[in-house]
């Protein structure tokens, strides 16, 4: 995390991307299975305690399954927020940590005294049988080194063998990294061009050193916290944009191969990502489905905080399409590593959407449960026919569902046209049930993804009961609209 007070500024958060695994490692002496454990249940915005009591520090950290345990791994540092060390921590079923080493500290090397280190990840070589560790590296006192640094172990929680730092090819500026293992040939990706850019370098053999650059896809993006993971015959690359402790709208980008083309950026989550930044994404295999689990830093340097008193946030990733991702809010995860089944879980916000010229809440009119209701403006009364969730639909877009029906805000007849009228309907997959959540200065305008229309009280009315519709995007405030939780 660069602490230099400019939206340049690099970020600690470690996209972590690489699940790595095995499948396969007689070689190597172990066998690999999914962790057997009972489902768990894990809270949201919370800092996270190991099984002594003591606080977790795994900030910016990426997992490794090794055998039936995960190994997490991540920053710890000292108050001033300078390097202490990598810690690690194992669990069978991702709630419950055992400490098991620093495996890199201040004394590893002359150069880590004072230093900074940040988003180390760990991938396994099976052909040197060595766990191999890239991190960012900084002298401690500012960001003017960006460097990568490796280290590397014969065991996943050994002490770790410190082999140095540098710039990738001896020239690029590196920053916020990732790692990701493509079947044993190894990647780094890394924030390059004061996190102008992003780099993809293809690892030598050993994993110790940088064979070449793939590509540089994002030129200009201003974009970090890489996390990159595959789903089935496509990549995903998971950033955030560059906005120093403060968290932003997180973005990915997807493609057939590790070397492009790569499709441009779209938005997931909400415009903070829930408040984190991403560190790293777990794929959980299980006997009965592989799920993707998004774990996130909620950094404490938000607000004026330590970064050891940093949360963690970790959410079910959806998938809308082979190519999409989505991400919901929810205040529990509940994993079963066993199934690799995860679920979100607890209550999930409500908000009243507030139209601009009157003051008035969107409304589904008589409570009615039925489709077809029609939305209309109210004042305020606190039913649930007035309070509306937003679940991610992918893309940047959202289903708006009735608290009290459980249907969604739907254009009817998914029409085009102006004046089309605003129901309440079955939630479905339709890009009339999907909205955009889109500033208009300090409000906003609700856009209907099929048509690019946007929601309006009709003839700018202020009246209980005047309907809602859909019409063609301006300036009037009857399609301005705040939301406040309920």
């Amino acid at each position: 995390m660069d602490l230099r007070p400019r939206s340049t500024t690099p970020r600690p958060w470690l996209a972590l991307a690489a699940a790595v695994l095995f499948t396969a490692a007689a070689a190597v002496g172990f066998v690999v299975s999914p962790a057997q454990a009972a489902p768990v249940t894990v809270t949201n915005g919370t800092q996270f305690r190991d099984t002594s009591g003591n606080v977790l520090h795994a900030h910016g950290g990426g997992v490794l399954q090794v055998g039936g345990y995960y190994y997490w791994f991540g920053e710890n540092r000292n108050a001033d927020n300078t390097f202490r060390a990598v810690s690690v921590y194992r669990s069978t079923d991702l709630r419950n940590w055992e400490f098991r080493n620093n495996v890199l500290t201040q004394s590893s090397a002359a150069e880590l005294n004072v230093a900074n280190i940040e988003r180390p990840k760990v991938i396994y070589n099976s052909a040197t049988g060595r766990f191999v560790m890239w991190m960012h590296k900084e002298n401690g006192r500012d960001y003017g080194e960006a460097r990568a640094a490796v280290a590397s172990s014969a065991t996943v929680d050994g002490n770790y063998t410190y082999h140095g730092s540098f710039r990738p090819l001896g020239q690029h500026m590196s920053r916020d990294i990732t790692l990701y293992n493509d079947g044993g040939t190894a990647y780094m990706i890394s924030a390059a061009d004061e996190n102008y850019d992003l780099h993809i370098y293809r690892l030598t053999s050993d994993f110790l050193n940088v064979a070449s650059l793939v590509g540089n896809f994002w030129n200009d993006a201003h974009r970090e916290a890489p996390a990159m993971f595959k789903r089935g015959s496509v990549y995903f690359l998971l950033t955030s944009a560059a906005t120093g402790w403060s968290p932003n709208q997180a973005k990915y980008a997807t493609a057939s191969s590790i070397s492009g083309p790569w499709t441009g950026w779209t938005n997931v989550g909400d415009g903070t990502t829930f408040n984190s930044q991403p560190a790293y994404v777990l794929p959980i295999q299980g006997s009965s489905t592989t799920s993707y689990l998004y774990m996130g830093d909620r950094w404490a340097g938000a607000w004026g905080g330590p970064v050891g008193d940093s949360q963690y946030v970790w959410l079910p990733i959806g998938f809308p399409s082979s190519t999409s991702m989505s991400l919901t809010w929810y205040p529990e995860v509940v994993i079963d590593t066993a199934t690799g089944t995860v679920t979100g879980t607890g209550a999930v916000p409500a908000y009243r959407v507030t139209a601009r010229h009157s003051g008035k809440v969107m409304d589904v009119i008589s409570a009615s449960t039925a489709n077809n209701a029609e939305i209309k403006q109210w004042t305020w009364n606190g039913g649930g026919n007035q309070r509306w969730q937003f679940q991610d639909a992918g893309g940047g877009y959202y289903r708006v569902v009735n608290v009290n029906s459980g249907k969604c805000l739907d254009v009817v007849s998914a029409s085009t046209a102006d004046g089309a009228n605003v129901i309440q309907y079955t939630c479905g997959s339709g890009s009339n049930q999907q909205w955009q959540w889109r500033a208009a200065g300090s409000y906003f305008q609700l856009v209907a993804r099929h048509s690019g229309k946007c929601l309006d009280v009709v003839g700018s009315g202020t009246g209980d009961g005047t309907d809602i519709q859909q019409y063609t995007c301006g300036s009037g405030t009857n399609q301005q609209w705040s939301r406040t939780t309920a």
